[in-house]
């Protein structure tokens, strides 16, 4: 009874989000029957006929937003089920075994999620409903409402891993540039063993469908475990994709599945193409702020070390956030002659930032592409600016971000250059070799604009250079794999913080942390803030 009792209760709680009406609940609960491999048991004619659920929610939600959020009468004999505590998790977790012990799912912890989600996707409104009630709304209650809607749905159907998501530590750290926000990311599942055996022993075939994990073909894709020729694919049978259209052409608006800020959403071309900062992309931030005025919206640089993780499929990030460079301080401005409805600042900020602002769209735009193009072509060899090799390979780019300001808008345009040398050989603008037991990983645009995304093994890592200080092991710290690569660092903690305690040691340890992040930040800053690097940075400024 376990299992029927687990789909029961997940059928409940579709319906009370407003994913399913009434009339879908018998049919959802024997789909869900299905996908685990289950003939029975029977439900019970008492939930059969339950008329607490007797109305329809999904056209409840396409007649106005009012009633998006799927509220329900109750009765005095209705046990109590709040769609707000139920363990959606857990729930899809037992399912996913059941799945596994009847044989239709690997058991693999990519076989589970894929089980899972496979279930997920039986519950929610197919993709035709979510576009018609996203524009029914964008046209009648506004772009607020709708996105409101949109992300709920992408939570209550589990896409957004809300549970996963709790699980990253975050915390704040004053610095010389303000607040920066520090997170450790635990919520993206780690690799099963057994994954990684079958990926090594997998054949490649050349053909992968979809192309990347960014591609609209990805809506409603059941997945495939590392053992398939094409590799592994993580399941989305819950994913909705909103069409929007950005450049005259259709992109894709969903949310990410492992959000890192609040409403953390992505807009992604409808064609698998590579990333390009130009004028076509620019256009592309005002079109999305103008339809969604409430978000920022920003891409990764499109080369590679001060890029993303994925330069191979073109797209935007954007969300509800206001991160730490939006609030820095002018520490200059300056005009561009061409552009005199635009104003610019250099902010003071680690990384060399660029704001313009400006109420006029065409001439905000024509403003940014002029800084961008100028900086293609811009050279400056004392402080190691090269926009080309000799061969042409390129070397400069921005990482952009844009967001309405009122009537207004303000471009954040941060100058990258991916240069190498001996001495720097992931690069020059790239986080440098003593802080990589912090951080190695490329400056992405999250962490352009202060936000840390830290890796998990910090956890364990962190807990032990905890235990070593306050033990006053300090020649124990080589010795500890887990803390060896920490030890330089963990020393000079020791020597800076002679009061640490059990009381402060974890407030201590985070906030060193948080400023080796802001060391990170000024390591890919192309224009240091010492007397060289300001000299520098006013030569390129006066080219504008």
């Amino acid at each position: 009874m376990a299992v029927s009792e687990d789909i029961r209760a997940l059928v409940d709680y579709a319906c009370d989000c407003g994913l399913i009406g009434f009339e879908d609940r018998v049919w959802a609960y024997n789909a869900v029957l299905e996908a685990v491999g289950a003939t029975g048991p029977e439900p019970g004619e008492d939930w059969v006929l339950n008329e607490t659920y007797a109305f329809p929610c999904m056209t409840a939600a396409m007649a106005g937003v009012d009633d998006m959020a799927g509220e329900r009468p109750t009765t005095s004999d209705e046990e109590d089920f709040s769609a707000a505590t139920f363990d959606l998790e857990g729930t899809l977790a037992r399912l996913a075994e059941a799945a596994v012990a009847a044989g239709v799912a690997e058991d693999t912890a990519s076989g589970r999620d894929r089980a899972a989600m496979r279930v997920m996707g039986l519950i929610m409104p197919r993709p035709s409903e979510v576009v018609a009630i996203f524009e029914d709304a964008l046209r009648c209650a506004g772009p607020h409402e709708a996105t409101d809607w949109f992300y709920k749905m992408c939570c209550d159907a589990g896409y957004v891993r809300r549970a996963a998501i709790a699980r990253n530590i975050a915390w704040t750290t004053s610095t010389r540039w303000g607040d920066l926000e520090i997170t450790i990311n635990r919520s993206k599942p780690e690799k099963d063993p057994r994954d990684i055996a079958a990926a090594g022993a997998a054949k490649p075939t050349g053909e992968k469908y979809p192309a990347c994990q960014l591609c609209i073909e990805n809506e409603g894709y059941p997945g495939r475990s590392a053992a398939s020729a094409a590799g592994d694919h993580p399941a989305r049978q819950n994913l909705r994709i909103v069409p929007i259209e950005l450049g005259g052409e259709r992109w894709g608006l969903q949310y990410s599945p492992y959000a890192y800020f609040n409403e953390h959403c992505i807009a992604m071309s409808a064609h698998h193409r590579k990333m390009h900062i130009d004028a076509d992309a620019l256009g592309c931030l005002l079109d999305f702020v103008d339809l969604l005025p409430r978000y920022f919206i920003g891409s990764n640089a499109d080369l590679p070390i001060v890029g993303g993780s994925i330069l191979s499929h073109d797209h935007f990030q954007g969300g509800a956030h206001v991160f730490p460079m939006m609030g820095a301080r002018e520490a200059a401005t300056f005009e561009m002659g061409a552009f005199p409805g635009v104003s610019g600042a250099v902010l003071e900020w680690p990384l060399s930032v660029l704001r313009l602002r400006g109420t006029d769209r065409d001439e905000v735009l024509a403003a940014a592409v002029h800084v961008v193009d100028a900086w293609r072509s811009y050279s400056d060899e004392s402080v190691g600016v090269r926009a080309h090799d000799a061969d042409g390979t390129p070397h400069n780019t921005v990482t952009p971000v844009v967001r309405r300001e009122g009537d207004g808008y303000e471009v954040y345009l941060a100058l990258r250059c991916n240069v190498t040398s001996e001495a720097n050989p992931l690069g020059d603008f790239h986080p440098h070799a003593e802080w990589h037991h912090i951080k190695k990983e490329n400056i992405g645009l999250i962490e352009v604009m202060g936000l840390a995304i830290l890796p998990p093994r910090l956890v364990g890592e962190l807990a032990a250079v905890r235990g070593h200080l306050l033990a006053g092991e300090l020649d124990a710290l080589e010795g500890d794999p887990l803390t060896a690569s920490h030890a330089a660092w963990a020393r000079e903690v020791s020597e800076a913080h002679p009061e640490l305690s059990e009381d402060n040691a974890e407030d201590v340890i985070r906030d060193e942390v948080g400023r080796v992040f802001g060391h990170v930040l000024e390591d890919a800053g192309v224009f240091k803030w010492d007397a060289e690097g300001r000299a520098a940075q006013a030569r390129f400024i006066a080219t504008l």
